[in-house]
């Protein structure tokens, strides 16, 4: 396990308006862990995402990402510094292809890495290179999360955020988007996942921290999670 977290958050506090929303959050991410952050709808996970990435400034707190501040930053400044962000509602470039967006999103790492080239892109997204040549608006909800995501690695990042990856999504394409980012487990990448579906996290992370009225309240390994009944009970059942 590397000493020194990919991600580390510490004390956030962020508010909307007048409102506190998020108070001390603290969480680390380290190299090749796939993190969960669970909670209810209205808990602070997207919150925590979007301070992490610069797009909810927070009042108090510090980010530190490969051992630089990056909070404070904007947003473009902390994406280049090496935090690949996929939101709730993806945003890719309805208009172009599928590869003009994987073009779009291409760019170095932080230090030079060229890790995640279309080839390889192709290799682990399978489904998306029949359809390279498709209108990314034309494409299902599934299939444009899948191109979010990959989108999104093509700019070779150090940390990956998933935000509500499982959302709006069938039955049968939450299964699917599951089996691709335990995939992405596999190739070693580091992603954190805020998401209010437990049982497409449990499957799939190999830690998980819960956040409960925009405070974390329990972190752990994921086997962990699932043998505290308690834990999943009291902040997690629906």
């Amino acid at each position: 396990m590397s000493a020194q977290p990919v991600v580390q958050v510490e004390d956030l506090d962020v508010y909307y308006g007048t409102s506190q929303i998020l108070f001390g959050v603290g969480l680390a991410v380290r190299q090749g862990e796939t993190m969960a952050l669970l909670g209810r709808n209205g808990a602070g996970k997207s919150t925590t995402m979007k301070a992490i990435m610069g797009l909810a400034p927070a009042r108090r707190g510090t980010v530190t990402l490969q051992g630089k501040v990056v909070s404070g930053l904007k947003p473009h400044h902390i994406a280049r510094a090496g935090l690949g962000f996929v939101p709730e509602d993806r945003q890719i470039f309805p208009e172009h292809t599928v590869e003009d967006n994987l073009v779009i999103g291409t760019k170095k790492g932080p230090n030079g890495e060229d890790e995640w080239p279309i080839r390889r892109i192709y290799e682990v997204f399978p489904l998306l290179e029949p359809l390279r040549h498709r209108i990314a608006g034309r494409l299902s909800g599934g299939e444009q999360q899948m191109l979010a995501i990959a989108r999104t690695l093509m700019g070779n990042p150090a940390l990956l955020l998933l935000d509500e990856p499982s959302e709006g999504l069938a039955p049968i394409i939450v299964q699917r988007i599951g089996e691709l980012l335990r995939q992405l487990r596999g190739t070693g990448a580091t992603v954190l996942i805020a998401e209010q579906n437990m049982h497409f996290c449990l499957g799939l992370a190999s830690h998980a921290t819960v956040i409960d009225k925009g405070q974390i309240v329990y972190t752990s390994g994921i086997e962990e999670l699932k043998a505290n009944e308690n834990i999943r009970q009291r902040y997690l059942a629906l």
